[in-house]
């Protein structure tokens, strides 16, 4: 059974909007009867603004990244659907570790928050590297998208999860540099192309 990207493409972005939505919830109002003043106690909540801030960004690279791979296939099958519901799930379940991020950082346990912060992504990543293999076991491309491209994807989500097995382990040492690792993990993958033609190819 086939059909277009259509729906599994609104669907995705019902929940990529939910989600992204949902962050906003963790930054809490400081209580009005709160000691100090209310700029201190606002700058206090600085760790909610950055756990805010990345997941933010990381939910929308996740979500430019999954327009590019459904822009890659003309239908849809079964188990891209299911592949697809996976990648879903781990996009449901970042405001979680963000609120535990934002309850944590900064304090004793920073270390253990950002290592399952980090955690999620591994999760993810394994996630979306299970859709790319659905689309590229079906076969699913469009014409115009060259054959080697879905390869060239295939290898560099790959190496993606191994780096977030790697931020994982650093969290447990230097966690805001396995922040800075997953940051930058992102920014590669804004610059990755994913629909050379065969034109191009050629060219």
């Amino acid at each position: 059974m086939t059909e277009g990207t259509s729906r599994i493409e609104a669907y995705s972005d019902g929940v990529f909007a939910i989600a992204s939505t949902l962050l906003i919830l963790e930054i809490r109002l400081p209580d009005a009867g709160a000691e100090g003043p209310l700029w201190a106690n606002l700058v206090a909540l600085w760790p909610s603004y950055l756990a805010f801030g990345l997941s933010f960004f990381i939910i929308l690279v996740t979500w430019i990244v999954h327009h590019d791979l459904m822009r890659l296939i003309r239908v849809t099958t079964h188990p891209v659907l299911l592949a697809n519901g996976c990648a879903l799930i781990y996009v449901t379940f970042i405001p979680f570790p963000t609120a535990v991020l934002a309850s944590h950082l900064g304090g004793p346990e920073a270390n253990t928050a950002v290592a399952f912060y980090c955690g999620t992504f591994v999760l993810g990543s394994g996630a979306f590297n299970l859709l790319v293999a659905a689309i590229a076991r079906a076969q699913l491309r469009r014409p115009e998208v060259d054959a080697q491209a879905i390869g060239r994807i295939r290898r560099g989500f790959r190496i993606t999860f191994l780096i977030y097995l790697v931020a994982t382990a650093v969290a447990l040492v230097a966690p805001y540099v396995a922040l800075a690792i997953n940051v930058a993990v992102r920014v590669h993958l804004l610059r990755i192309r994913y629909q050379p033609t065969r034109s191009e190819a050629a060219g």
